[in-house]
């Protein structure tokens, strides 16, 4: 009888879990296939690329799906971009992988960052990561100099000294490498290396590297960092890198969930015209050409008031740059010299300084432009070429100024009596009298009283040879 009851209990169970298997089925086809988001992570990162990854992250989770992927080859970017874009990964609600790929790719400086931030962190082979020191934006001041202890000369040393200088000589082998030349630097460097280390303990990943990657700027290929524990796995390809994940546990925040991304259907989100737009108003040279336009608008406008066309193109110009220099690393001291440059050429046209004041703008223009945005930030400099295709530019306007200043000063006069001189004209009577020939003549449109030493006909070409009041000297004009 026992045996019996068992055996219908266990039948029993078995029928439960066949019946829940198939309720379980059901479910997930009426739920329909799962979706994966997927974007492209390419270039300096900056604000567009925070403001389109926080969008497509926000519209992944609005339409229910269970993964979001990142496709990555960035060589670093903004400080401020990137700590906004691991916090909407540490807030997602869906698991984010970062996948550095295709091969050649890198996930460098901010990418490291990043990588480290993310649920599963991947990589395609021949691809690296790393260098991570932060770079300080606007120049660094200098760095304080230590005051040299006067050295005893070797054959006056005590047997103490020498004691001595070996222990500092030890400790300071010992000891580990100065982060920073200055404070300022010291505080970036330690500030980031608690910042990665953090991110290192929270996703289980290699804590040590990746303060070396801060501290020394340590690199890594996919292969020693899949090695190392720095990323999860190495994939040659995004189909590949789904079939390793499958099954994989993952803990988002907070709770433990595994990965089924066999079968999963990848979405791929574009950027729209909201990002388009922010990618080319910040890139530094459409920022730095943006401002000489809307300057150049401005001062045009002002000299000729109601052109309109100067100063409406100008005002949109300097706002849209002005919005620029917001979101990048601008250097204050460059962007005053630039405007002192700009006003110094300008002047060049209305102050006789023969080119002095055109050669002192070049110069602060030239130096301005160069030191406007840190070029140390990698993918936010100003092209050089496009500085001295400027610079070439308003040089060759400052010496066609000069060329035509002083040719003008040789041109012969155009109005008033001087004008006159030279000037042909035609007899309207003739010329009568002994010795000087008294009569009218007809000149730039106006009757003029003139007197003639030789005889003059009515209808006669004349030449004027100068002038005497309101009374010409005139001749017969040679044929």
């Amino acid at each position: 009888m026992r045996k019996l009851t068992s055996l219908i209990a266990a039948a029993t169970l078995l029928f439960a879990g066949f019946v829940l298997a198939v309720a379980e089925e059901e479910e997930a086809e009426q739920a329909g296939p799962r979706h994966a988001g997927l974007i492209e992570m390419r270039g300096a990162i900056g604000p567009a690329t925070s403001d389109f990854f926080l969008r497509s992250l926000q519209k992944a989770t609005d339409q229910g799906m269970s993964l979001f992927i990142i496709e990555m080859d960035t060589p670093g970017g903004l400080d401020s971009a990137m700590r906004d874009i691991i916090k909407g990964i540490l807030g997602s609600s869906i698991p984010v992988v970062t996948y550095v790929s295709p091969s050649g790719s890198r996930a460098a400086s901010a990418g490291t960052y990043i990588l480290y931030a993310s649920h599963v962190a991947a990589m395609a082979p021949a691809t690296n990561l790393g260098a991570a020191t932060p770079v300080q934006i606007g120049g660094a001041p200098p760095a304080p100099e230590k005051e040299k202890e006067k050295k005893k000369p070797k054959d006056e040393k005590s047997d103490d000294d020498e004691a001595d200088e070996e222990d500092e000589t030890d400790e300071e082998s010992d000891a580990e490498p100065a982060a920073g030349s200055t404070a300022m630097e010291r505080k970036a460097v330690n500030d980031a290396i608690a910042y990665i280390r953090g991110l290192a303990e929270l996703r289980g990943r290699n804590a040590e590297w990746a303060e070396k990657a801060v501290r020394e700027a340590a690199s890594l290929s996919a292969e020693k960092a899949a090695e190392q524990n720095v990323v999860d796995l190495v994939a040659n390809n995004l189909s590949d890198l789904l079939v390793a994940i499958d099954g994989r546990t993952v803990s988002v925040n907070d709770q433990d969930l595994e990965l089924a991304t066999a079968g999963i259907i990848i979405d791929r989100f574009e950027p729209d015209w909201r990002t388009k737009l922010l990618s080319v108003i910040t890139d530094p040279n459409v920022a730095y050409l943006l401002m000489l336009v809307g300057i150049y608008g401005l001062i045009f406008e002002g000299y000729n008031p109601g052109a309109i066309v100067p100063g409406v193109v100008g005002a949109i110009c300097i706002l849209l740059a002005l919005f620029a220099f917001q979101v990048l690393p601008v250097n204050y001291a460059g962007l005053a010299l630039i405007l002192l440059g700009v006003i110094l050429m300008i002047a060049e046209a209305f102050v006789p300084s023969f080119g002095a004041l055109g050669i002192g703008g070049i110069i602060a223009f030239v130096i301005g432009s160069v030191i406007l945005i840190d070029s140390d930030v990698p993918g936010f400099s100003v092209s050089k070429p496009l500085i001295g295709a400027i610079a070439l530019f308003a040089s060759l306007l400052i010496m066609a100024i000069i060329y035509f200043a002083t040719k003008m000063r040789f041109r012969p006069a155009v109005s008033g009596k001087s004008s006159m001189i030279g000037a042909t004209g035609e007899a309207t009577v003739d010329f009568e009298g002994e010795g000087e020939g008294e009569g009218r003549v007809f000149v730039l449109g106006e009757l003029w009283n003139a007197i003639a030493h030789t005889p003059i006909k009515k209808g006669q070409k004349v030449t004027i040879n100068r002038i005497d009041g309101l009374l010409l000297h005139v001749e017969p004009k040679e044929q």
